[in-house]
């Protein structure tokens, strides 16, 4: 009986060494604790807005919400692409977050607008880094990804940065 042919890379993350797997996995990772954060957040102040502005605000935050939500998952699926685990909870969530969450019961929507701008700004520079790393260990499919997820971050904040702007 002839042996059987086992090749030499069955995975699909073939040319990607184990320490370039776990370098994408964990920056995959962080980002998706970081997108779920912000997705909250923008969730929980579109949710919690009053004022003058109510609709325009509510309507921005919902779009933005969105964008957010719809990147989860394919970050979640980059990383089970590769063969990597991903986020499994809330908890899991804590852990690998970076930006902060904001629990406080009364928030104006001038700030609401600065936080938000603020967070996806810092999303950017994680996102950015997040690229390089990729790009060190030549995984350039994830990298395709985090580039147009930079440009929504950043179009994003244009779009908060141009609302909080006051005459």
């Amino acid at each position: 009986m002839p042996a059987a042919h086992t090749p030499s890379v069955s995975r699909p993350e073939a040319g990607l060494g184990p320490a370039a797997l776990e370098a994408i996995a964990a920056a995959l990772r962080a980002l998706l604790a970081d997108t779920f954060t912000l997705y909250l957040k923008t969730k929980n102040f579109h949710w919690h807005l009053r004022g003058r502005h109510f609709r325009d605000y509510h309507l921005l935050f919902d779009e933005q919400a969105a964008e957010l939500l719809a990147m989860t998952d394919d970050l979640a699926e980059r990383a089970r692409k590769l063969g990597a685990t991903t986020l499994r909870s809330i908890g899991d969530i804590a852990r690998h977050q970076r930006l902060a969450d904001n629990d406080e019961v009364d928030v104006r929507d001038d700030r609401m607008l600065c936080e938000l701008r603020d967070d996806n700004d810092r999303l950017t520079v994680f996102l950015r880094e997040a690229h390089d790393v990729c790009g060190r260990h030549g995984d350039v499919a994830t990298a395709s990804l985090i580039e147009n997820w930079v440009d929504q971050a950043e179009r994003r904040s244009w779009f908060l940065r141009e609302t909080a702007t006051t005459d």
